[in-house]
């Protein structure tokens, strides 16, 4: 008999189990009892045929109208037509005229494939297909197959429904008893089936209430392992013990304040006001700081930074990007003027030294940072992954800033901990709205602060999509937009969704390495990129304008002259990819265009066009796009165009794309733990989950009297942990 934890091989043979791996990471019984279905076909309906979208996977239950066997070309075509009654689908399968033999008219299966369109008709090329079995007993022959329930599995085209769906019977067939993680207190409340009920319910339901029932407690299993473990991470930061970082005379506090241009936000002084309670306390702060762009996180951090210097410790601000980390450096060295020259002769004797420390300095730079660090010279230090790295030492880092939180997982936060004498205190931004189920599930273990007002005078940013589809003149009245802006002496971003277009066809190695240089949407499609479009312009419509490019295969040196020279009004267009997104701030940005906006995520579009409209004249952001108008993708745009509220846009965002991007994972691999839960839809659940894990935790802290439990955390503690490992 096999456990949760046996490979596959011995189970399905090693090329069945090889075919799993590849198409979806599963490994083991457990990985592929979490494989769930998607929806469930009910014997003797037949699948609604007209509903069925073009370049879609599907797997329909359809009976067989006609078949037809001809020649063209030297070759043989069968052309099957199926039917739901109402409407019809091609298929087509080319040189296999055998086919013709078990393809009768009158018969029923299952039939999967990718959704084409060939002479207006749609059609599935090659689809693969299982018939269900005729003879005299045919209910008796389709329960033998099937059951009257037939579950829809995400699958790939080596790898059907039925196929993933065999593949999961054997392994229920040979599995033998499970102990059960959930307490049975919980199960007997909820009236939930025990563990290996609900998964033999949720892939071989007797009827459909018994699945939902399993998915039901399949579902709160993730919600109650995931709050656990948060709830586990806050308990072990309130028993670090910890330095007080609230000076007796907050002398750099007040002189920052004092010669601050601007008064703080009624929201800014309620979140400083926590701040200086969590920095007070013997156990390390761990917060998180959202606002949208321009509401002055940025302000509140570096005040909370210099809190920690004036009680004689070091803050480390941890940025995702190079352009981020020299734009925080700009504006922080900006706000603080004289402040920022301690042991300068420029010095009034107050202040601190402030450094920038990347990975592409010199290493003789980086040796004099490190050095400076290790004796305390340095009180505020700005980097990228470079602050995490070995050689880094501090005297005594207090406070560790990090920006654009989704960007850096627990263990990259904690790697930079670890490099201080005591527990640092942590501060996380994000510009990124984040509704709160998302904010219970993915920072349950962090204290949430959020600053919703924007300082007085900012002026509105009014969005609006462009349909090259439907209206491609519009595109020249945009070009000719930029050049009025520019004529008025302000400036203009234009953003693309890639650096260069492949001459050839990519391997996924080559795409993989591409990612890592910074070309986020790289693929095999065509897209607009910078470098051809910026030649284009330059040429063209924006001739006379002075362009430049800034991309993440530039070296740092000259990323840093160009934002440094854009910022400083020497060039009228900056022609970008989204290395702009988060923490560019010139003022005298007023519009950006983003060209294959479709391509971009609704918090992602937010983010970028935060960019302008950050000075005194009204910002404008045009959305260019080649989606039909009835796509979802441009009713994405149109939902970004009318409203500004982010949060809105996040519920928006969270409802249109994967949850496993929001919770930090790909769904579709079969390594995670999450695949159930549904943030919007689960609100409920996950509160009911919070409220169970506190109450266990409350009384076993440690689960010592629930070993099959603690054993299940400790697995999703692991698993995040690899995750960690293979990004790294």
């Amino acid at each position: 008999m096999a456990t949760l934890a046996t490979r596959l091989p011995n189970i399905l043979g090693d090329r069945t189990a090889a075919v799993l791996e590849k198409s979806f990471g599963i490994t083991t019984i457990n990985e592929l009892l979490r494989h769930y279905p998607r929806r469930y076909v009910v014997r003797g309906e037949l699948t609604d045929i007209s509903k069925l979208l073009v370049d879609e996977d599907v797997t329909i239950l359809a009976e067989i109208e006609a078949v037809k066997l001809r020649r063209a070309n030297g070759k043989s075509i069968l052309e099957v037509v199926v039917t739901d009654g109402s409407a019809k689908l091609s298929l087509t399968f080319f040189n296999q005229a055998w086919r013709e033999k078990d393809l009768k008219a009158g018969r029923v299966g299952l039939f999967a494939g990718k959704v084409g369109v060939f002479n207006g008709k749609r059609q599935l090329s090659h689809p693969d297909f299982q018939l269900i079995p005729d003879g005299e007993n045919v209910d008796a022959a389709i329960a033998e197959f099937a059951g009257k329930f037939l579950p829809v599995y995400p699958a790939t085209s080596k790898l059907p429904s039925w196929k993933v769906m065999q593949c999961v019977k054997l392994a229920l067939d040979s599995l033998e008893d499970l102990p059960d993680y959930l307490p049975e207190e919980i199960t007997k409340q909820h009236n939930y089936p025990n563990l290996k009920t609900a998964f033999e319910e949720i892939h071989q339901p007797s009827d459909l209430e018994s699945a939902e029932n399993a998915r039901q407690r399949l579902t709160f299993d993730e919600a109650l392992l995931l709050q656990i473990l948060l709830g586990q991470r806050r308990l072990e930061i309130e028993s670090l013990s910890t330095r007080s970082r609230t000076p007796n005379t907050p002398v750099l506090v007040a002189e920052f304040e004092k010669n601050l241009p601007f008064s703080y936000t009624k929201g800014q002084i309620e979140v400083n006001e926590q701040i200086e309670l969590d920095l007070s306390r013997k156990f390390p702060m761990h917060r998180l700081l959202q606002g949208e762009v321009g509401s002055g996180k940025t302000v509140v951090a570096l005040r909370a930074m210099l809190s920690v210097v004036d009680s004689a410790g070091q803050a480390a601000l941890l940025a995702p990007t190079e352009v981020l980390a020299q734009q925080h450096y700009r504006t922080i060295n900006k706000i603080l003027g004289d402040l920022a020259m301690h042991g300068t002769l420029g010095s009034n004797g107050i202040g601190t030294q402030i450094e920038l420390l990347t990975g592409s300095l010199p290493t003789s730079k980086k040796k004099e940072i490190h050095t400076r660090l290790a004796n305390g010279e340095i009180g505020i230090v700005i980097g990228t992954h470079a602050l995490i790295s070995e050689g880094v030492t501090f005297s005594d880092l207090g406070l560790v800033v990090v920006d654009e939180q989704h960007r850096f997982g627990v263990e990259q936060r904690d790697a930079l901990k670890v490099k201080a004498k005591y527990p640092p205190h942590l501060l996380v931004m994000t510009a990124t709205p984040i509704p709160r189920t998302v904010a219970m599930t993915v920072f349950g273990d962090l204290d949430i602060s959020t600053l919703r007002e924007l300082p007085s005078g900012r002026v509105p940013i009014s969005t609006h999509v462009i349909s090259v589809l439907e209206k491609p003149h519009f595109l020249s009245r945009a070009w000719q937009r930029v050049k009025e802006e520019v004529a008025k002496g302000h400036q203009v971003y234009i953003v693309a969704p890639r650096i260069s277009n492949p001459n050839k066809k990519l391997s996924e190695r080559e795409i993989a390495a591409a990612l890592l240089l910074g070309e986020e949407y790289l693929d095999n499609e065509q897209m607009v990129a910078v470098e051809e479009i910026a030649p284009e312009l330059a040429t063209g419509d924006l001739k006379g304008l002075k362009i430049a490019v800034l991309h993440g295969r530039q070296p740092s040196d000259l990323k840093e002259q160009t934002m440094a020279a854009f910022s400083q009004g020497q060039i009228d267009v900056l022609i970008a990819t989204t290395v702009i997104e988060v923490g560019v701030d010139v003022p005298n940005a007023s519009m950006m265009v983003i060209m294959d906006a479709d391509r971009f995520g609704v918090s992602q579009l937010h983010q970028l066009r935060g960019r302008v409209g950050r000075g005194k004249v009204p910002g404008l952001c045009l959305l260019v796009s080649n989606a039909s108008e009835e796509s979802q993708s441009m009713q994405r745009l149109n939902a970004v165009a009318s409203t500004l509220d982010g949060f809105e846009l996040a519920r928006i965002d969270l409802e249109q794309r994967k949850e496993g991007d929001v919770l930090g994972r790909s769904q579709s691999g079969g390594k995670s733990h999450l695949r159930l839960l549904r943030v919007l839809r689960d609100e409920e659940l996950i509160d009911r989950a919070k409220e169970m894990a506190n109450k266990i935790l409350s009384i076993d802290p440690k689960l010592n009297k629930l070993p099959e439990l603690r054993d299940e955390i400790e697995k999703l503690r692991i698993d995040e942990a690899a995750r960690f490992m293979d990004k790294s």
